[in-house]
């Protein structure tokens, strides 16, 4: 029997490709977001999809209420305020920056995720990662090279910088993500973050000066914004359960192909040879660094 539920398991391999779907649904959602920035501004676009969100993850979780612990409730609060920073950074960079550019910058977080993994989980790491770091911040480099020789302006650097800082958050939002994981369940994370994201929003109306229902014809990628949030935040969750931060940050490689795909058939963006290149010293270091976990942790295998 015993052997018979190690077969059911899911393996670190399964939750791989689970968290590659997750990303692949979330980078249709940056491009949706770009539309929606461009169109309404930021904070509106992230007040209605975040409110959005809360209506869908709501429904989800109403079905099979289950109140967090004071303890889980602090992971969740602690990551929905930095979602909240780490969101507002990427989108307004988003607007300003082609979109296969962007996600290219974004590339540093898993890198920076698995320093924080060592410090705040446990996570051991090789000394190769200190080299590894040095050839993706190189791609870095080589990124704004091409941004200064291509002369995207003002806004484009702008851009660019609040897309690394938000990288920086994300880092930390990998490691909570484990985290939050391993003591609640999918339709608890969704629910909450996008509650939680959704009243700091709505609390920082007066910075902002309000935001007016967006117009009919923009409801409909609101609504498909937040669809494929929740959809990739229930994959991400669901796969960070299952297999350490260190391993599954890599999925975040596979956006850069789709952000290419995104940017040219929606936006009509070129990707530049030093985006490429930077991407690729990026990548390189991130998989430099990177190393092979067990299928399941220990702490999980009895909850699977």
């Amino acid at each position: 029997m015993g052997d018979t539920m190690a077969s059911h398991r899911p393996t670190a391999l399964t939750a791989f490709l689970v968290g590659s779907l997750g990303i692949a649904t979330f980078s249709g959602m940056d491009a949706v977001m770009k539309g929606l920035v461009i169109a309404l501004g930021i904070y509106p676009t992230m007040l209605w999809r975040m409110l959005s969100g809360v209506a869908m993850a709501g429904t989800l979780f109403a079905a099979r209420p289950s109140w967090p612990s004071a303890t889980t409730m602090r992971i969740h609060l602690y990551r929905g305020a930095l979602t909240t920073v780490m969101a507002m950074l990427f989108f307004w960079g988003l607007a300003r920056v082609p979109l296969a550019q962007a996600i290219a910058l974004a590339f540093i977080a898993p890198l920076i995720s698995l320093f924080l993994a060592a410090a705040f989980l446990g996570e051991t790491i090789g000394r190769k990662t200190i080299g590894a770091s040095l050839v993706a911040f190189a791609g870095v480099v080589l990124i704004f090279i091409g941004q200064a020789q291509a002369d995207l302006g003002r806004e484009a650097l702008l851009g660019s910088i609040a897309i690394l800082v938000s990288a920086i958050c994300y880092a930390v939002n990998i490691i909570l993500m484990r985290s939050q994981a391993q003591v609640a369940g999918p339709i608890e994370i969704a629910f909450f973050q996008n509650i939680i994201v959704a009243l700091l929003l709505v609390a920082a109306w007066p910075l902002f000066g309000g935001a007016a229902f967006p117009p009919i014809d923009q409801i409909p990628f609101i609504l498909l914004a937040a669809f494929l949030s929740t959809a990739s935040l229930l994959l991400l969750s669901w796969a960070y359960a299952r297999a350490e931060a260190s391993y599954l940050a890599a999925t975040e490689y596979t956006s850069f192909l789709w952000a290419m795909a995104f940017g040219w058939l929606i936006f009509g963006e070129g990707v530049s040879l030093f985006t490429l290149a930077g991407a690729a010293l990026i990548v390189a270091g991130c998989f430099l660094a990177a190393r092979r976990p067990e299928d399941l942790t220990p702490s999980l295998e009895a909850a699977v």
